[in-house]
């Protein structure tokens, strides 16, 4: 067996117990009377609508003239897309073809106050409709949160010559290019416009060669390139005299891609909506899975002694890893939104990380009451027990994968079979799939790693479930 330095055992439980309490609490700082939150924790979540209630809108064209099939299913989409850039992936979208109405029902934000449902409403920007307009002149300048300024109002030809609408856009994308002079490499808006915008954006690109094509959301402007070329076939992108950040890219694209409306809608009725569970109930389940992972504890140490509390430790690590998959703890993964169904992949990839520590722990037991010295028994266990974890966890893996893939929020086979399971099956495969993973890192590499480090103090076979010496 290859030895593991002793120091590698704290090392690791030092970074679990790390992971584990500011995956819980979060880390977060004060200034004056506002709190600023640096990484995300539990209470950080957005609840499924079972669990926190939500809020139900109705959307009609403000036009009041009949819509189309192709129109409100369009429609239907681009809120959908909304919903999912919000990392809100609970929610129900319903459309009635013969009323012209879209019904959409999403959960409160996790640190909603004021449940008032046209706040909720405004986060999700349902009404917006983006335009791309000649110059970018505007009527009044304000300062928004983030202390930039912000421009309302078109004025003057900004407001009378409206060159495209947001449906005249098919895509927006962030990408990364270099700058052939300097080298440094920045983000852009790739744009891919419809037939019908290509011939609109020709004609205008062609006239205003050198000046402003602004980019509004309803009455307030987004961006204000200026145009270096004409553009006749459709294909263009957004840059930024500085370079866009990543975030400021995706956010731009974001904006102009859930603004492609064809036509304005307005909010016809507003309601919230009661949860089924309830969060006193949530306390309850949280109180009894503490108490099951101090009795599943407690029985890990009493029948497989020194590797039992090496289990209880990997398992504190992947609770906690499944936790900031959810929370949004990680700046390359999306916060995600929790749903009952959520919860018991959490609680079933737990049981499947008990299952694979207890294997292994098994069999490196059998090892020594064969009569192996430690270090023997120890990677003969590690690598009988392998297979068993592997199988049992890869097949699992596969059902999840395939649970996201027809249920997911923006997968067509979740229109076949039914948007009323969207989120909360796809909320099932996510947590369950998040589980195995971190059974693989934590029930796998880490126990084995402080296992085979901890044999370094002591070569008592008493200590891993063996005979007494």
């Amino acid at each position: 067996m290859k030895r593991v330095p002793k120091p590698v055992f704290f090392i690791v439980a030092l970074l679990i117990l790390l992971l584990t309490y500011t995956s819980v609490f979060g880390i977060k700082g004060k200034n004056g009377d506002n709190t600023t939150t640096y990484v995300k924790g539990v209470g950080d979540i957005r609840w499924g609508i079972d669990i926190n209630g939500g809020v139900e809108a109705t959307f009609s064209p403000a036009t009041g003239a009949k819509a189309t099939k192709e129109q409100m299913d369009s429609a239907e989409s681009i809120i959908k897309l909304r919903l999912v850039n919000n990392n809100i992936t609970d929610y129900e979208v319903y459309t009635d073809y013969n009323h012209d109405r879209i019904i959409v029902r999403f959960p409160w934000k996790s640190d909603e106050k004021t449940f008032d449902p046209q706040t909720a409403i405004d986060e999700l920007s349902a009404t917006a409709l983006v335009t791309f307009r000649e110059g970018g002149d505007y009527t009044t300048e304000t300062t928004g949160s983030d202390g930039q300024p912000v421009y309302k109002t078109p004025k003057g030809t900004t407001a009378t010559n409206i060159i495209l609408q947001g449906s005249d856009v098919v895509s927006a994308k962030p990408e990364l290019t270099t700058d052939k002079t300097t080298g440094k490499s920045t983000y852009q808006i790739a744009l891919k416009l419809s037939d019908n915008g290509t011939k609109k954006f020709a004609d205008a690109t062609k006239r205003l060669v050198g000046q402003t094509i602004s980019i509004w959301m309803d009455d307030t402007r987004i961006s204000a390139p200026t145009v270096d070329e004409e553009i006749p076939d459709g294909n263009c992108a957004i840059n930024s005299p500085n370079g866009f950040t990543a975030a400021e890219a995706s956010s731009l694209a974001n904006k102009i891609n859930a603004g492609a409306l064809p036509f304005k809608l307005t909010t016809t009725s507003l309601n919230t909506i009661n949860p089924t569970l309830g969060k006193s109930s949530l306390s309850a389940m949280m109180m009894a899975g503490i108490i099951a992972f101090i009795l599943i504890a407690l029985l890990m140490v009493f029948i497989f002694r020194l590797q039992g509390f090496v289990a209880v430790i990997s398992l504190l690590g992947q609770v906690a890893l499944m936790f900031a998959a959810v929370s949004g703890y990680f700046p390359f993964v999306n916060s995600f939104t929790m749903t009952l169904p959520g919860i018991a992949g959490i609680i079933l990839s737990i049981g499947m990380g008990v299952d694979a520590n207890i294997i292994t722990a098994t069999r490196i037991k059998e090892e020594l009451w064969a009569g192996k010295t430690l270090s023997t028994a120890i990677m003969i266990g590690d690598k009988n027990s392998f297979s068993a974890i592997f199988d049992g966890n890869i097949t699992t893996a596969i059902v999840a994968i395939l649970l996201m893939l027809v249920f997911g929020p923006t997968n067509i086979l979740s229109m076949i079979f039914g948007v009323s399971t969207t989120g909360t099956i796809y909320s099932f495969g996510y947590t369950l799939l998040i589980g195995i993973i971190a059974n693989f890192v934590f029930g796998v590499f880490t126990t084995r790693m402080m296992s085979k480090s901890l044999s370094g103090f002591t070569r008592s076979k008493w200590l891993y479930g063996g005979p007494k010496e």
